[in-house]
């Protein structure tokens, strides 16, 4: 049996503490001298342990008279990246394939199109306009940007927090990006005209199109992302996950 570092011992401990809610937000964490006292560590350990829950995002150490470390405030935009960093390293592993991602889009993107449709408001609609892209001049650095720029800007007009959470590594994963400059300009084109008819969709608060739209989007980018050999065979019964809903 592996015996946890001592520092890991103390950072698992105060992390159960965060996580729990007995250390709200914003709250102190005691200070160094007295975690030592509690702990029986060294001050190099309990510095290791502050040093990986900061690395996690879950405190925040701040020098000076008014010094210390404090629980940090929940951030989804933070997380994310955090998410992002762990699904890339699975996918550049290759523990993650390109049919991974598009399953989980499916699973994601379709009900947050249809949330966006329902949910969304003026400014959702200035940010998904502002994603558009001409993809006869854009760049392909444009291109890409503006890709992941509609679909997390989808995930916010849903005005769940969570799933924007969620989707982010979807959009952000450096090999996403890699894989996007694989896609020829007919691809581009479709994915172009995809966007513009989800936006009309959402702006028309058409909840059953938004949905429809969405499910052929997945589609439409599939031959782009996974190569034929890495194709996964339909499972009998998911077929229903392709289906308009009645």
């Amino acid at each position: 049996m592996t015996v946890a570092p001592a520092y890991q011992v103390l950072a698992d401990r105060l992390r159960v503490e965060i996580m729990s809610g007995q250390l709200l937000p914003g709250a102190r964490l005691p200070t160094e001298p007295q975690l030592c006292e509690q702990s029986g560590l060294s001050r190099s350990t309990v510095r290791e342990a502050l040093r990986l829950l900061s690395s996690q995002h879950l405190i925040i150490t701040t020098r000076g008279v008014n010094g210390g470390s404090f629980v940090a405030e929940p951030d989804a935009r933070t997380l994310g990246e955090s998410l992002t960093d762990g699904v890339g390293l699975l996918l550049a592993n290759g523990v993650v394939k390109g049919d991974d991602f598009l399953e989980v889009r499916r699973m994601l993107e379709v009900p947050a199109a249809g949330l966006a449709a329902a949910r969304r408001e003026a400014h959702h609609l200035r940010e998904l306009e502002a994603a558009m892209f001409d993809p006869e001049t854009a760049s392909l650095d444009e291109r890409i940007a503006a890709h992941a720029a509609f679909h997390l800007a989808v995930a916010a007009a849903s005005g769940n927090t969570l799933l924007c959470l969620v989707v982010r590594p979807l959009y952000t994963v450096t090999d996403r990006k890699a894989a996007a400059h694989n896609a020829p300009l007919p691809m581009w084109r479709i994915i172009d005209r995809d966007h513009r008819n989800l936006l009309a969709a959402i702006r028309d608060q058409d909840i059953d199109l938004a949905m429809e739209i969405a499910r052929g989007h997945i589609d439409n980018v599939r031959p782009s992302e996974v190569p034929p050999q890495h194709a996964r065979e339909p499972v009998p019964g998911v077929a229903a996950l392709k289906e308009r809903p009645a």
